[in-house]
Formats: C-alpha cells, structure tokens, sequence
C-alpha cells in the first residue's frame, strides 16, 4: 500500500513564519532554542534526532498536529512542558493533518507497480466507502475533518500568494460533466479553454474530476506548448475515452506527463500555467481525479470542496455541458453572487448555445434571479456562447 505523501517534499508555506510543514523549517527553528508558539504540521519526527531535540527545545504553546513520535512518552512529555499535541491517527491511509497540496503525482503513487486498484487515490477511496462514505463514525469523521482542515489551510497559502500577485480576479472556474468522452468536441473546446486561459495569465479552477474537469486541466498543463501539441495529447487520452477506463487513462496521462513535463517553478504564478488547480472529492471517488493540475486540493467534504471552487472563482466561471452536478454549481454560484458573500463575480459564460437554451434554457431562471440582486441588476453577466475566443474575451477583459 502506498503510504500517504510527505509533507516536505514541496514547500508551499515559506510566507506562513509561525507554521513549520519541513524539517529544514523545523531545524532552524530548534537551532534558534525555540517553538514556542508555532504550529509544527504533519512531520515524521520519529528518529533518533528529532527525539533527542524535542526534548530540549522550549515548546511552550507549540501544537503539534498529524506528527509522528518515537513514543508515547515523548508527545505525553512536550504535553507535560506546555505544547498542545493532535497526534497522528494510525488505521488511516492518508496524512492527519496534510501540510500542503497533492500533486498528481501523490495520487497515482502505486500505479506503477498495482494499477488503478493499488494507487493511493483508489486506496483512500476505498477506505472512506469502508468507513461509512459521507456518513462515518465518530472516529473517522475526526480523522477526515483534520485532513480537509490541512487542505483547507495549505490552499489558502497556495492560493493567498498567487492572488497576492496576481489579482482575485484571475481565478476562473471550469465546470462541467465528468461524462464527456476524451477527443469529443466539448472535451476538445475545453481543453482549448483551459489552454487559453492560462497562457493569458489565469488560474484555471476545476472541481477535479474527468471529463470537463480534466480538458480544462490538460489545456493548462500544456500552455507553455504549442496548439498541436495539445491536440497530439488529446488523440492519445482519447485511446481510453470514457471516464471508467481507469488503468488506461492513467497510464496514459503519466506517460503524457513524461512526454512533456511541466516548465520549472521559477517563480510564485508558474504553477497556474502547469496545470492549474483542481479540488476534488473522494465522495465521487469513482470518478478518476485528473492528473494535469499542478496542484490539488482533494476533500473528504463534498460540501466544503463546492463551496471552495466556487469561492475561489471570482474572475468568473464557465459552464459547459452537465447534468445535475453542474446545474447545482449554476445556482450555488448564483447566490454567491446575488449576495455578494464572496466579493465582486465575474461574468458567467455558458459554453454551447443549442444546449443552454434549449436542452437547459438556463436564461429563463438566472436572469429574473440575478435581475434581482440587491446589489442591481447583474443578469448581464450572464453569456451563452459557441465560441471559445469569445469566452476567452469575456473572462480576461474581467481583470
């Protein structure tokens, strides 16, 4: 079984000084005699080392949350000298307390050697339908809700610093259905989409899944590429081009990755033109997580993961083709911004004319809605449209 990833492979928190997520962070900071006051998140602190540090380091008001310990005695002992310790709960195929994103990367860890069924991904999955899906006991649910708190806050830190530079409204979220075929028309368009958006700068926002989710992704994973390219790699997915053709979806996909791999991370914003983000939920765990986003908030919480995404998403959002899942995020978007509790929105871009207006004539209920907000009439925000240069248009002029 692959064991859940480190937290200090990738360092996401340097401008979060009170929060340690790797040993170089914790090392310095016992070298300065102190963690008093400081969060120390998820780390194997187990060898000879650590222990014989942490029992000389000044901890007083220091939490430690999801570490591992030689003992017992050594978390009773920080407990005893002032610290507060979360510990680490055994049983569990995933971090307590993650300290920053999952890469794709951590999610496919064990498909080399076990396939799909063996992969952490799956694995996790499997585990929380065993434990009582949306409905664990006690005991799980808690273990649950300090791995999404994790996510929550390593997000926040990922996307804070991103934003900070590049402005709250150059995040725009890709919804969609998680059935549409690799190589169809709609998965092309929105890998068009995706593609576009982050070659023009903007943070492209999925809910993590196949389909849709997973063109908008793939387009951003391939931005520094050339059209061609993105068209060569959709020919290959489309090899497996329904989402349950798990094994070899995902064998292509980390081929594909190899074939091109992601522009280093000169700097703050490199990572929405690698890939982007997506934030999944294991409640849909069924459906494969895509393997292009750069980073990936994955949640237990289904409620959470939706609010999150759409939170997150406020240079605008574009709807392609979906069901019931991507009608609900339409409405859920629209009271975020009739009330304006997420701030200023951007416009809302239904992709595919024949099918928002006469499959799902969206207009009839959104428009009398947002017509109505008490901050005026924003039913203009609303656009249908076929063409993905408009749509482009649209959502960059946003900034």
């Amino acid at each position: 079984m692959p064991t859940p990833p480190p937290t200090d492979v990738i360092a996401l928190h340097d401008d979060t000084p009170n929060e340690i997520e790797s040993r170089a962070e914790l090392n310095a900071h016992v070298s300065a005699g102190t963690l008093s006051g400081l969060i120390i998140q998820d780390l194997h602190l187990d060898d000879e080392d650590s222990t014989a540090a942490l029992s000389i380091v000044d901890v007083q008001d220091a939490l430690f949350v999801g570490c591992r310990f030689a003992s017992p005695h050594i978390a009773a002992d920080l407990v005893r000298r002032g610290a507060l310790v979360v510990p680490s709960f055994d049983g569990v195929p995933y971090p307590t307390h993650p300290g920053r994103l999952y890469t794709p990367d951590d999610l496919a860890a064990g498909f080399a050697t076990d396939g799909f069924t063996g992969m952490y991904d799956t694995i996790v999955y499997h585990h929380f339908r065993a434990s009582g899906g949306a409905q664990p006991a006690p005991r799980e649910a808690l273990v649950q809700r300090l791995h999404d708190s994790g996510i929550d806050n390593a997000l926040a830190v990922a996307t804070n610093a991103w934003m900070a530079t590049a402005g709250r409204s150059a995040a725009i979220g890709v919804m969609g259905g998680h059935a549409v075929q690799r190589g169809s028309t709609t998965y092309r368009l929105a890998a068009t989409l995706g593609w576009e958006l982050a070659r023009a700068g903007r943070l492209v926002v999925t809910g993590g899944g196949p389909g849709v989710m997973e063109a908008a992704n793939l387009g951003a994973f391939l931005a520094t590429r050339s059209a061609a390219d993105l068209t060569a790699a959709i020919d290959v997915l489309a090899a497996a081009p329904d989402f349950r053709d798990h094994d070899p979806y995902t064998a292509a996909a980390l081929k594909l990755r190899d074939e091109f791999p992601a522009p280093a991370e000169t700097d703050g914003l490199a990572w929405a033109r690698c890939g982007g983000l997506s934030i999944p939920t294991w409640l849909y765990g069924h459906e494969p997580a895509n393997l292009f986003a750069a980073r990936i908030a994955k949640y237990f919480s289904n409620a959470i993961r939706e609010d999150t995404i759409l939170r997150l998403s406020r240079g605008g959002i574009v709807f392609a083709p979906g069901w019931a899942g991507t009608v609900q995020e339409v409405f859920q978007a629209a009271t975020k911004t009739f009330y304006a509790t997420d701030g200023v929105s951007g416009p809302y871009v239904f992709l595919d004319t024949a099918y928002w207006t006469q499959r799902l004539p969206i207009r009839t209920l959104l428009e009398p809605l947002l017509a109505g907000s008490p901050a005026g009439d924003l039913s203009g925000l609303i656009h249908v449209t076929d063409d993905v240069a408009e749509a482009v248009t649209l959502l960059t002029g946003a900034v």
